[in-house]
């Protein structure tokens, strides 16, 4: 097999004439110059130069290698430059799987601002349910999912979790409700009010339990809505009260009021779930810090917006 080295000392020598001349460029001896150039021809099982008076040229076999020489030392300097890029974060393709309230309220704005500052990194988005998510970022499908979980939540083998942001729970009432004329409810001003339920059975429904648990009740769910928006739509019509994540509200019902609640604040925790073998790659770096920043900005609105309009 042909030295891609030797090959470039090659090149060396025929362009610059001489193997004392090439010696030279590269800082090397002549006789380490020489005996890198029999090594090339042995393993190319041809002569490469011949003598000219005091200088050297390159036989056809010679001037073929010299060209090949050339075009891997420009495939080379690519590489180079491209893996400087990949380090950088300027480049890299992160492929990351999220659920839909985290898709508008931190994903799109993460995304934008990594596209506006590394418009060379490619990112692959893609709604996911949360074990099936977990599952392609083990088996390298996916390199990050955002998922919510507890944060004493059992280990997945193969995946380690990096947490994003804390996303509190908000009360909301049906516009005239009698409790809407507080700014801050206790959990307990809930017990006896009918519950819209939003969210199925899980990570997200069961901070709300524990929160009722604590206050000394379990919510009288009397519809299961399975999402915010309809739930917004029941809570409205004045079926009942609902608790929905701050995230959750970027779209907010004209009849609904949204109070905030104490004693205790349900909040559930959001994760990045990543290979836990793997470093982190510098682009997939600069998107979880562009999602913090944006999981920062999605909870200020709401609460400006909760202090400042009574009428909510």
């Amino acid at each position: 097999m042909l030295d891609v080295r030797r090959m470039q000392v090659l090149r060396a020598v025929v362009t610059s004439g001489s193997v004392t001349a090439a010696a030279r460029n590269l800082g090397y001896t002549p006789s380490a110059v020489s005996q890198q150039m029999a090594v090339l021809e042995k393993e190319a099982g041809i002569g490469l130069l011949e003598r000219t008076g005091r200088g050297v040229r390159p036989t056809e076999a010679g001037r073929l290698l010299t060209e090949y020489a050339a075009v891997i030392g420009r495939h080379v300097a690519e590489a180079e430059t491209a893996l400087a890029e990949l380090r950088a974060g300027r480049t890299g393709r992160v492929v990351v799987r999220y659920f839909a309230t985290a898709g508008s309220a931190m994903v799109a704005p993460a995304v934008a601002a990594l596209r506006r500052d590394q418009p060379g990194v490619q990112v692959d988005l893609r709604l996911g349910d949360g074990e099936d998510s977990l599952r392609e970022v083990r088996e390298r499908q996916a390199d990050v999912a955002l998922v919510v979980r507890s944060p004493d939540g059992v280990s997945v083998d193969g995946v380690r979790f990096a947490h994003l942001a804390d996303d509190r729970y908000l009360a909301v009432l049906p516009r005239g409700h009698r409790l809407a004329a507080k700014q801050v409810l206790d959990l307990t001003d809930l017990a006896e009010e009918p519950w819209v339920g939003s969210d199925q059975p899980g990570p997200c429904l069961d901070p709300v339990l524990d929160a009722c648990a604590s206050a000394g009740f379990s919510p009288d769910f009397v519809v299961e809505s399975g999402d915010y928006a309809t739930a917004q739509g029941f809570v409205a019509a004045g079926l009942g009260v609902s608790l929905i994540p701050e995230l959750g509200l970027g779209s907010r019902h004209p009849h609904v009021v949204v109070r905030e609640i104490r004693n205790p604040e349900p909040v559930r925790a959001i994760y990045a779930a990543i290979r836990d073998a793997s470093p982190v790659q510098p682009a997939l770096r600069r998107l979880l810090d562009a999602l913090r920043s944006a999981a920062v900005e999605a909870a200020g609105g709401p609460q400006q917006v909760v202090a400042g309009h009574p009428e909510g």
